[in-house]
Parts: C-alpha cells; structure tokens; sequence
C-alpha cells in the first residue's frame, strides 16, 4: 500500500490521478495540496505516531510530493514517539534542502517503509525529450542552456536553488529560498528588457526520490511575464504537471519549452 506523503500545490493531484489505485494521503498542517481530499493530517511533532499509524494501515511504500517549508517546531507538543526523532529533525532543519530532504528519507527507511519517487509511481509526469511547441528555440539557445546547466551545477555544490534564468550567457537570476516564482518576478522591470531562458534542472548528486523541480502552465505564464523566450527543462529530471496545458500557454504567449538531455 503506498501513503502519499503530501505538500501543497498541485502535483500530489496530479501523481494519484496516475495512480491505478488511490494512495493514502496525508498532509502536514499548514501545507494541505490542492485538488485532493487529505485522510490523515498531522504535526512534525507527531511524526512517530503517524510512521506507528501507517505500519498499522498496511502502508509499505511511502511517496513524497508537493512543496512545503521548514516548520517550526514546539518543544512542548512532541509526543513520546516522536522523541527518537528529535535530533535527526533538528539536524534535518538546519540542513540545506537537499540535506533536510535526506534526513525524512533516512527516517521512513529506518521505520522500515520504501520511499519511491513521484516519476516512479507515475512515470507520465515526467516529459520525453524534445520540443513540441510551435516556437522552436534559435540556434543561440544551446549555448544560453549550457551556460544554465554550468550555473546550476555549481549552485548544487552548496545545495543551493535548482533553476536559474540566462540570456546572451549571462546569468539575470537564479534561484534561492523564495523560489522560482519569487525569481522570475524579480526580472519584471530589468533594464534590458526581453529575452533568455528559465533552465530547470535537479541539483547534481541530488536524491531524484524527492524534491524535483517541477513546472506547470503558471511558470510558462510567469516565464511570459519576465519577457523570456522559452524554459529549458532537463530531461528526466523535471516533472511537468499538466503537460497539455503547458503546451498550450507556451504557444499562446509564443515560448519554447525544450526538454534537454543533460550536456546537451
């Protein structure tokens, strides 16, 4: 049986309409996803008790999907099975976020659950390599999409943002705590005006079971808003929520989306 371990936004929606039968989803307070009714909520500090809980339920497999913060945690609310935990989720929290993902990892594994990807339970959220949008990108956006991939290699090193936005191989903004929206935002009034790429990919050495980077027609539109050209996504490494629609406001706003091997 396999829990959907929850966060917001729409991609744990769209993973269990993939799904041939519905998983057991589950919710951090305060990061409920959108578009799917929630069967269990609960707090960090309860987190023993609901690894007790889904052993109980016959849950082997565990899937996490969709975004959430690093919540606070109250000393006083922690209940006896979660005190185990205490320093691995201190430490977690203090972590960057690749770090702090491997820290939940390290827990489930340890309570005995298989902790798979959202690509692995539902292989059609990940895009075929190629462009199929109606604008094509030019010959210069190679080399813009090599120049992005150099920069977000070197931001893994310090487990730091997985896109980043490059035009005439220059780097206009990369990614940190706030997010991909919150970056692209930033560009509304550059004083160069139009042109560049969003290039999405996940951190090297990154653990693919979580946190992938993920697109939906909202980036294409936000992308838009930014007076970019087109989104470079890595293949097999970006997941694409909606793929149809994405397609579909690509061609409206007149971006390319380019799902690229890794090394061109």
């Amino acid at each position: 049986m396999l829990a959907l371990i929850a966060g917001a936004g729409g991609l744990p929606a769209e993973l269990a309409r993939q799904l041939d039968a519905p998983p057991l989803v589950c919710a951090l307070d305060g990061f409920e996803p959108d578009g799917i009714a929630v069967d269990r909520s609960f707090r960090l500090e309860h987190l023993g008790t609901l690894l007790s809980e889904l052993k109980a339920r016959g849950v082997t497999d565990i899937c996490l999907a969709g975004a959430i913060r690093r919540p606070d945690i109250d000393p006083a609310r922690i209940d006896a099975a979660t005190l185990p935990l205490v320093p691995i989720l201190q430490q977690a929290i203090l972590s960057g976020d690749d770090g702090a993902l491997r820290g939940v990892i390290a827990i489930f594994e340890t309570a005995g659950f298989a902790v798979r990807s959202a690509h692995q339970v539902a292989p059609g959220l990940l895009a075929v390599s190629g462009c199929e949008t109606r604008r094509q990108p030019a010959d210069a956006v190679a080399a813009d999409a090599a120049r992005a991939e150099a920069i977000v290699g070197a931001l893994s090193t310090v487990d730091v943002g997985q896109c980043c936005v490059v035009h005439k191989g220059q780097a206009l903004a990369i990614e940190g705590v706030y997010g991909t929206d919150w970056m692209l935002a930033s560009l509304a009034d550059r004083p160069d005006g139009r042109g560049g790429l969003l290039f999405k990919a996940p951190k090297i050495s990154q653990d693919l079971r979580v946190d992938l980077p993920t697109i939906g027609p909202d980036t294409i539109q936000a992308a838009a808003a930014a007076g970019l050209d087109g989104v470079v996504i890595q293949s097999g490494g970006v997941i694409v929520l909606d793929r149809p629609g994405v397609l579909a406001a690509c061609d409206r706003a007149g971006l390319f989306l380019w799902v690229r091997d890794r090394d061109g």
